[in-house]
């Protein structure tokens, strides 16, 4: 009679034979839950690649060469900043349900912006999906 039948049939065994049945028992376990991932692993590669629609190629952007140079020249107005203080105003204004006699605005400062340009681009694109 093997370990695991004295364990099923409730027999009285030894410590090492109990010890022996909950290695032999804890192994199969492992065994079956390695073979169950290796399993849902191929299941999902498969569904991968039958669900998964190819990728649309974007359309080629012509060449640096062939692109139209333009220049832009940053004018900067620092002296009349009144719409922009006007803009900022009647924002905040709005986000708190306000009028904007309630709201000074004593001081503008422009704030550097941390995030990295793939960030920027990702916001942008992510905007230009919806």
């Amino acid at each position: 009679m093997s370990v695991l039948d004295k364990l099923k049939n409730g027999a009285e065994m030894t410590l090492g034979e109990n010890l022996m049945a909950s290695l032999q028992v804890t192994i199969m376990g492992v065994c079956i839950v390695f073979i169950a991932l290796i399993m849902l692993y191929f299941i999902i590669r498969i569904m991968e690649k039958l669900l998964n629609k190819p990728v649309k190629t974007q359309e080629k952007l012509p060449k640096a060469e062939e692109q139209p140079k333009v220049e832009v020249d940053f004018i900067e107005e620092t002296a009349d900043d009144t719409e922009l203080v006007a803009v900022i105003t009647a924002a905040v204004a709005a986000s708190l349900n306000t009028s904007t006699h309630n709201i000074i605005v004593k001081n503008i400062v422009r704030t550097n912006d941390p995030t990295p340009a793939w960030g920027r681009l990702g916001r942008i694109q992510q905007l230009n999906n919806m």
